[in-house]
């Protein structure tokens, strides 16, 4: 296959470039290929005639959506439909990364993929315009992923992993849960739905639920540290508050893949291991 991903300077593209091995891949970071200049795109699509594209290139600042929300639509929505329409005149298979925050977080039970969304932030409904720009397309392929983490980019892992070095006591809070991600993990799956030609919203989580509380103490256990130094708080507590307002319930149900008997991701503590061990090598 020949295979363009879009975003592959980003924690998810660095991982899908390798997850793609034995493919005839091209990798555009953004500087390589701005999704927002739709003749740029158009002509980069139109001429290397991929057979699928990943698209993994998007404005992920959750917070600065919140004042820069022009550019998160720019990038996130108007970016998604000039890749969908450029991959259309090609015939390439659309595979799309989304986002938990497409969700409200106020189910009780985690959500699969044919629940509704009700983004509350910039970010997320900017997302989910992106998802509706493939709604029409039974073809395409909508990944929902959460709380990334992996050896690539800025994640909550190398976060905790710097706050340890310089703070004794750590605080995260307890009341958000869901379900972390490892971006090599995710790009493996990505990788299989796109040789699959696998259409539909799938949710590529890692097995295991936590809050950020555990799971930073998680992280500091994976590195040999003393998981008591973190204390949790409440999203209320935090000082100063965060902007984008944060889905209480995260946790992605990979109910697709359970029910089509697909590969699940596995817990994310055997990723988590990992990925700490190669920071920290």
């Amino acid at each position: 296959m020949r295979v363009l991903v879009t975003g592959a300077g980003g924690q998810v593209g660095h991982e899908l470039v390798r997850a793609f091995v034995g493919h005839d891949v091209v990798a555009a970071t953004s500087a390589d290929l701005d999704v927002t200049d739709r003749a740029s795109v158009l002509g980069a699509v139109t001429t290397l005639e991929p057979d699928a594209v990943v698209h993994a290139a998007a404005f992920t600042a959750v917070d600065a959506c919140e004042s820069e929300p022009d550019r998160a639509y720019r990038v996130n929505a108007l970016g998604t439909r000039n890749v969908a329409d450029a991959s259309r005149r090609a015939g390439a298979h659309v595979i799309y990364l989304s986002t938990d925050y497409v969700f409200d977080g106020t189910k009780p039970t985690p959500y699969d993929e044919w629940d509704t969304p009700n983004p509350q932030s910039v970010y997320g409904r900017s997302k989910l315009a992106g998802e509706l720009e493939l709604a029409h397309d039974p073809a395409a392929t909508i990944v929902r992923i959460s709380w990334v983490f992996g050896v690539h980019g800025t994640n909550m892992v190398k976060t905790v992993l710097r706050l340890a070095g310089e703070h004794e006591t750590l605080r995260f809070v307890d009341d958000q849960r869901g379900r972390p991600t490892a971006a090599a993990d995710a790009a493996d799956l990505i990788a299989r739905l796109a040789v699959e030609r696998m259409g539909g919203v799938v949710h590529a989580t890692n097995q295991g639920e936590v809050s950020w509380f555990e799971f930073a103490c998680a992280v500091l256990e994976a590195a040999g540290l003393d998981p008591g130094r973190v204390e949790p708080i409440t999203t209320a507590d935090l000082d100063p508050p965060r902007p984008a307002p944060r889905p209480a319930n995260s946790v992605l149900d990979d109910t697709v893949l359970r029910l089509s008997g697909l590969p699940r991701l596995p817990h994310y503590r055997e990723s988590l291991d990992r990925v700490v061990a190669a920071l920290r090598a």
